[in-house]
């Protein structure tokens, strides 16, 4: 399945590839937000055997998290054709970014792991799973700010809404948060738990994060001034900020926090709360091998 735009003719263009494989194909575009959750969960439900998603990191999401409304043992493959402006969550399976191949290798169905998914679940009680990573904080409001600009794509949208962000919205916020080996309290200006190495398109946040290992790393940043932010950008893209005493990491594999702010969340680049928003307390889990799907 794949989203209406350039994945959709990307898709027409890919079809005859298609062809050449054995058994039913049936293609889906995706017409609005959370369209691909609805059609990923009725594919397995009507008994397909894998759901290859064609698009980005937000298309991934969406049949990710349609797929984990199905009960495990039920729950088809995911494949995954990387076209999007980040593919952070492509890059961690080592997949290509030829669609050409990365569509015949998926229906191949080769090089098949079982990976970890993150649970969310509010305060409300709304859930949400997510494959890369979530961000609460400073890099949600580089999210937000990133589908605000069209005209800029790829590496270079997400690098403008970073300098954005950093002088428009440099708020830190109080926050108690507790893991089941620690619990503390400290002003963080941004917060990241995180599956995979990368997101951004190429902000490298946990180095050697593996999604397929039982646990997750998270990554604060404390109360810093604007310019130590922009003196961090380049490390977050080496992936050598953790030698700055203003960043804490670690693993977890249950997470909670209580904020004095209200939290601005993305999971996987897709926007959980915005601006306006009410929510301070959410929970956070790993869940250890929920999900199939086809790696490099």
């Amino acid at each position: 399945m794949a989203d209406m735009g350039r994945a959709w003719k990307t898709a027409n263009d890919l079809r005859p590839i298609a062809q050449e494989f054995k058994g039913e194909l049936t293609w889906s575009g995706t017409v609005y937000p959370t369209h691909a959750i609805e059609l990923a969960k009725q594919a397995a439900e009507e008994g397909c055997d894998m759901v290859v998603a064609m698009g980005g990191d937000g298309t991934v999401h969406e049949v990710m998290n349609g797929l984990m409304q199905i009960p495990e043992e039920k729950r088809p493959v995911m494949g995954i054709v990387p076209i999007g402006s980040g593919n952070d969550f492509a890059y961690s399976m080592g997949l290509t970014q030829k669609s050409a191949h990365a569509l015949a290798h998926a229906l191949k169905g080769e090089n098949i792991q079982s990976i970890d998914i993150g649970l969310m679940t509010d305060e409300h009680g709304r859930k949400e799973y997510f494959d890369n990573t979530l961000g609460i904080g400073f890099d949600a409001v580089v999210t937000i700010r990133s589908h605000k600009l069209p005209i800029v794509k790829g590496f270079l949208m997400y690098l403008t809404a970073v300098i954005q962000t950093i002088i428009l919205n440099h708020n830190p916020a109080k926050m108690q948060i507790k893991t089941e080996n620690e619990k503390w309290e400290e002003s963080v200006i941004m917060l990241t738990l995180c599956n995979g190495p990368r997101e951004g398109g190429g902000f490298m946040l946990s180095p050697n994060s593996k999604n397929d290992d039982g646990k997750m790393e998270f990554l604060t940043v404390n109360k810093v001034s604007r310019g130590m932010m922009f003196r961090l950008v380049p490390e977050f893209m080496k992936g050598t900020h953790m030698r700055f005493k203003q960043i804490r990491m670690g693993e977890f594999k249950k997470f909670s926090l209580t904020s004095d702010l209200p939290l601005y969340i993305h999971a996987d680049g897709e926007i959980f709360t915005s601006f306006g928003s009410n929510l301070r307390k959410a929970n956070f889990e790993i869940l250890p091998q929920a999900l199939r799907v086809v790696s490099g």
